[in-house]
């Protein structure tokens, strides 16, 4: 029997433009600023970096009211900066980039949250267990409209900050990423064949905390469009 149905893809609204940026996938990297590194436990030395990844679907738009997630209590905000895949490197070639080609891989940015169910990632690490449930749900990668890369201006002059009802949590500037936006998409394409698509979460400052229905967070990097989230009821 045939299955028929459709399947929308996820995207992301492009500033100032009628077109969407269609997702593929999402990568994540963990601890890529120092302060956060140490206030999860962890050495910030210059290792190599990390990635995790969640599903397309994880996209949420600016300006939602997102429920509160089912099966944690512990619900973590992390802003973040995301870095938009697209050009001629990743169509040529995908895999193996070099930092130039990196750098020209980018389409834009955005600003995003990586919520996190706290409770279920530290069960996970406990037992030695993929972070899946704890990072890749619905409505867990909100961002703002994409900002092209040439309306953007210096990103690494950047500032990033998060305030949860009007009071700063997180703020941090992106230069003190301790892998730079070109060095992360040079080293991903080692692990992964890149394309045009692809999403990258570049890591969160220090202050990640908890939030609860009700509160609303107002994510800002500089140049960039803000994103707003409120938190509502569990469905």
């Amino acid at each position: 029997m045939a299955l028929l149905f459709e399947i929308s893809v996820p995207s992301v609204a492009i500033r100032n433009r009628p077109e969407r940026f269609p997702v593929n996938r999402i990568y994540c990297v963990g601890r890529n600023y120092a302060a956060h590194a140490r206030e999860m436990g962890s050495n910030p030395e210059r290792e190599s970096p990390f990635f995790f990844s969640k599903p397309a679907n994880a996209v949420a738009e600016n300006n939602i009211v997102m429920p509160y997630p089912s099966r944690t209590a512990d619900l973590h905000h992390e802003v973040e900066l995301v870095v938009a895949l697209a050009g001629e490197p990743l169509s040529a070639k995908g895999e193996n980039l070099s930092l130039a080609e990196a750098a020209t891989a980018i389409f834009g940015y955005t600003v995003g949250i990586d919520f996190t169910r706290r409770d279920l990632q530290a069960e996970a690490k406990d037992k030695a267990r993929p972070w899946d449930t704890a990072k890749g749900f619905d409505n867990s990668a909100p961002m703002s409209a994409l900002t092209p890369v040439a309306e953007a201006g210096d990103i690494g002059e950047a500032q990033i900050t998060l305030k949860v009802n009007g009071v700063q949590r997180q703020h941090g500037a992106i230069n003190d990423l301790i892998w730079s936006i070109p060095e992360l998409i040079a080293e991903l394409s080692t692990f992964y064949k890149l394309q045009p698509g692809d999403l990258i979460f570049t890591g969160t400052p220090a202050g990640v905390a908890a939030v609860v229905t009700g509160d609303v967070l107002v994510g800002e990097v500089d140049n960039l469009e803000a994103l707003s989230i409120s938190i509502g009821p569990r469905a």
